[in-house]
Formats: C-alpha cells, structure tokens, sequence
C-alpha cells in the first residue's frame, strides 16, 4: 500500500502539532479539525487545511463523530491520526473511519474494544502469558457471599475497579471486610454513571507498588517490537506528572523478560500500531494493569533513548508497511525524563486558564519542547490543562535530572500560572533523585506539605 498524501488529524494541543510535525516530515499533507475555541492554535494556521468542527465544548467538537468524519470527507483525506484522550481508544469511532472508507491510524476496532474492557484484557493477557494481578477471574457478581469470599482468598486490601474505566477513575480500595460490599455498590454506580458500564472487578491492592509501562510496535504482518520501558510513578491522582525512561534500577534481564513477553502478546492478539502495557512493579515482579491502544503522552523519552519516531512508526504501519527493524535491531542509549507543563496553580492544581502573555521556552543540550503555546496564546478553559512538555536527554539520568531542571528555571510564562514550581521541588526531592518511587509517594509528599501550611 502508498503512504499516504492525506491525514486528518481529529485532535488539539500539543499533540495535534507534534503529528502535524511528524506528518510534514514525511512529506504528508495535514487537514486540522478544530472546535471555535481553537481557531487561533498554531498548528491550525500550519496545516494545509483546517475545518472547524464545533463551539468549544468537546461533545459538540472534539467528540463529535459526524463532525470529524464529514471534515475528512470534505478534505478528501485518507486517514485520521486520533491523538489521545478524546476519541483514541473508542471502538466505535475506528469502525465508523473505516466504514466510512478512510484509516483509522491506531488498532482495529475490536482490539481497542478488547483492550477497553479490563476483565476482558486481563483475561487476554493471562491466556498470553502476561503476568496480571492477583484478583477474580471475570467481573463480580451481584452474590454478597461470593464477592466476600473473593476477597477473603485474594486478602485484603483490594481495590474495586470499573472494567470499561481509565484515568483513574472507578476504582476504591477497601480495607476491611466491613467496607467491602458498600465500596462494590459505589463503584458499581459510578462505572455507570461515567463509562455507561457497571461492570466491576476485583484485584489485590498493591501496598507501594510502582506504575512502570513497556512501549510496543507492532505491524499488520504478525511482528511486534518492544521499546524498553518507562517509569511513571509520580502520579497526582492517578495522573502522571514526571515520566522517565529507563526505568531506573531494573535489570537488564528483567526489562528483557517483560518486554518479550509484551511482544509476544501482541503477536497472539493480533495487535497493529503502538500500545503501550501498564504494568504496577513490585519486589521484583510485573503484574499487568491495562493496555492503552493509542499513543501516550510520555511517548517523547522513548523516542529519545530509542531513535524512533513512534508516531511516524503509527503512520507507516497503518498504511500497510512492515516494520522496518527488528528487537535485535533496537538499543537503547541514555536516559530521557519529561515534565507535563499544565496551566495550573502549583500547589492547589486549580487550573489557571488565560492568555499567556510571556511564553520563553529553554534550549540547550538535550532539550525538547512540546508544545502548542506562543506569546498572546490564549489558554481555553474548556479542555485538559496540559499546555506542554519539557523533555531532557542525558548519557545518565543524573545528567538528564540535571538538565531538565536547568531547563524549567530558564523557562518563562507569564499570565497564567503553570505548575513549573512543584516540578523543580521535585527534581530536588531526595527521594526522586535516588530512583524508585512508588504511585503512592507524590501524593504522600504532598499531603506531608499541605499540613506544614
């Protein structure tokens, strides 16, 4: 199959532009959906064309199947790169691009359908030899006794959680047995409420676990690659804050073991295009949490130690091309770390909308910006807070540490508040700087501070 001379890209911000970029690299033409609150955004006036889709709303806009489909129609686009977030890893809207003649650069629907029901996908993983939590096998039932003598056998703490969730939401952990069937029905209510799905399963809680992910390749032609992996323990409620690769003090044995392991599983799914495995690591042991099937927002620091480009690597396979490498073929070199940039205040996280009035990126060895801003940029308050990514490369991690904070202080943004300040802190934690942090460790650091207030 030709690449292609067209793609839509059905998505905003700084991953909008970073596809574009990638697009135009490859001597690709780029058609920009936007919604009325993006009309000004830099990769709008990049594109070779542009349609706006929708008032600022992302159900009217960027949620807007129809929408997008008849911009690509107009266009005469052949395919549509979905980002993340947003319309990335809905079934529906992959079978609607390609029913309605056009690529879907990303899995097939029913990978993305799989993968996005987590009992079915922990299910998937165990018949692939993917090591998952210890948990039930299947969703709960509505029988109080079963559900107790579940958790009885896996033993407490556990954590409930939605089968169609993500984003950390939909999930309680439960210490007692006295908390058990309550945490069940709540979340159970929530899973339907937020994912029209109320589905709950049931895990081990991991005590101090870290959150490390294997990067995964894989063609239409049943060859699947691993990219190394990435630590993303510190996390905010669930979501990521800084994200660095390699994972610092996995051996190299291990990180080969798990890596084959994904690998294989893609093979024995079917799977095509770039996914990413979660996995929680504890004592020296992996246990799968959920696939994503799309690009991640940390897929820079793996580019970076890699060589490759994985969203350029997306656009290849989805127009029909093998992989052109094989494992033995890929080394890693380095150490990569990056900082999600969020219109945000620092130390209440309340977002902080605005126009930015001053907007000075850094530069220097091993530095890359991701972002979508500009001097006069207004920030709309209608969508995810993160405005960019500051990301470092280093021949060691201390040197990209070293790097990226050098990088954050010369930074300057103005007119609205970023959370800049809490990365630096951060950099200069102790218990960072050694490596090896768990999910929890953020959080409980934050939580230490707002009592010395």
């Amino acid at each position: 199959m030709a690449m292609f001379e067209k793609i839509l890209i059905a998505n905003r911000g700084e991953i909008a532009l970073r596809i574009q970029r990638a697009c135009r690299e490859m001597g690709i033409k780029t058609v920009v959906v936007h919604s009325e609150a993006d009309r000004e955004a830099k990769y709008v006036k990049l594109a070779d064309e542009s349609v706006c889709i929708g008032p600022p709303q992302p159900g009217l806009s960027y949620l807007n199947i129809p929408a997008i489909i008849s911009a690509a129609e107009v266009t005469d686009a052949e395919a549509i790169h979905p980002g993340y977030g947003f319309l990335s890893e809905n079934a529906d809207f992959a079978e609607r691009v390609e029913q309605s003649g056009f690529v879907f650069i990303g899995p097939r629907p029913d990978t993305i359908r799989m993968m996005g029901d987590k009992v079915q996908a922990k299910a998937a993983m165990k018949r692939a030899g993917v090591p998952c939590v210890p948990g039930v096998d299947g969703a709960l039932g509505e029988d109080p006794a079963s559900i107790i003598k579940a958790a009885r056998t896996i033993g407490y703490p556990v954590i409930i959680k939605a089968a169609g969730g993500g984003g950390g939401r939909g999930m309680r952990v439960v210490h007692t047995e006295a908390a058990l069937l309550h945490a069940v029905q709540t979340t159970r209510a929530e899973a339907q409420a937020a994912f029209n799905n109320p589905m709950v399963y049931m895990e081990k809680f991991l005590e101090q676990p870290r959150h490390i992910e294997i990067q995964v390749l894989a063609d239409g032609f049943n060859n699947a690659v691993y990219l190394g992996d990435r630590d993303c323990s510190l996390q905010r409620r669930h979501q990521k804050i800084i994200e660095e690769a390699p994972a610092p003090g996995l051996t190299e044995r291990l990180r080969a073991k798990i890596g084959v392991r994904c690998a294989e599983a893609c093979r024995k799914i079917g799977y095509r295009g770039a996914g990413t495995f979660e996995f929680l690591y504890e004592k020296g042991e992996f246990f799968f949490i959920e696939m994503n099937t799309r690009v991640q927002v940390e897929h820079p620091v793996t580019e970076l130690i890699t060589g490759i480009d994985i969203i350029q690597q997306q656009i290849r396979i989805a127009s029909g091309q093998k992989l052109g490498f094989t494992q033995k073929d890929i080394a890693y070199r380095g150490h990569a770390m990056e900082c999600r940039i969020n219109a945000e205040d620092p130390f209440t996280f309340i977002p902080s909308p605005g126009k930015v009035t001053r907007w000075h990126t850094p530069g220097g060895p091993g530095i890359r910006v991701d972002s979508h801003v500009y001097a006069d940029y207004t920030v709309p308050p209608y969508y995810d807070s993160m405005i960019g990514k500051i990301i470092a490369y280093g021949d060691t991690r201390e040197q990209a540490m070293a790097r990226l904070s050098i990088a954050l202080s010369e930074m300057a943004v103005d007119g609205i508040k970023t959370n800049i300040p809490l990365h630096l802190e951060l950099l200069e934690d102790a218990g960072f700087q050694r490596g090896g942090v768990s999910i929890h460790y953020l959080e409980e650091k934050l939580a230490h501070r707002s009592k010395q207030v």
